[in-house]
């Protein structure tokens, strides 16, 4: 079962990585950095709640304390890969990477855990409503 969570959950990653670089692509060479940001938080969690939707047409999730520790699951494992990969492969500094949980600083990337955190939840919830 685990291993499905976590296949799920990997399949979040090219979301990610394309919304990223549809970002510097396009808006986030117009827009200053911190709004790029905030705007790529935006799409992201669109994205990401399109993919929950998708997602709730082939998998079931018995309950929504089955659906809470699943994104439980899924939290652990974006922080982990965000300090793993951001500070490992991409040599980011840990303020650098620390810096993102920032809200007072209009950081949001907070809201993208929380997120992830709840779409295991909005599967549940999508498949209710279908």
């Amino acid at each position: 079962m685990v291993g499905l969570w976590f296949l799920y959950w990997l399949l979040l990653v090219p979301i990610a990585i394309a919304n990223g670089a549809a970002r510097e692509l396009t808006f986030g060479k117009r827009l200053p950095e911190l709004r790029a940001h905030q705007l790529s938080t935006l799409t992201g969690t669109i994205l990401f709640a399109v993919y929950y939707w998708v997602l709730s047409f082939f998998w079931q999730i018995s309950s929504y304390s089955e659906a809470f520790a699943i994104g439980l699951f899924w939290l652990a494992l974006t922080v982990l890969f965000e300090f793993v990969f951001g500070h490992y492969v991409m040599k980011h500094p840990w303020s650098r990477l620390l810096a993102d949980y920032n809200l007072a600083r209009g950081r949001l990337w907070v809201l993208v855990l929380i997120w992830t955190f709840l779409g295991p939840a909005m599967v549940r919830g999508f498949s209710l409503l279908g």
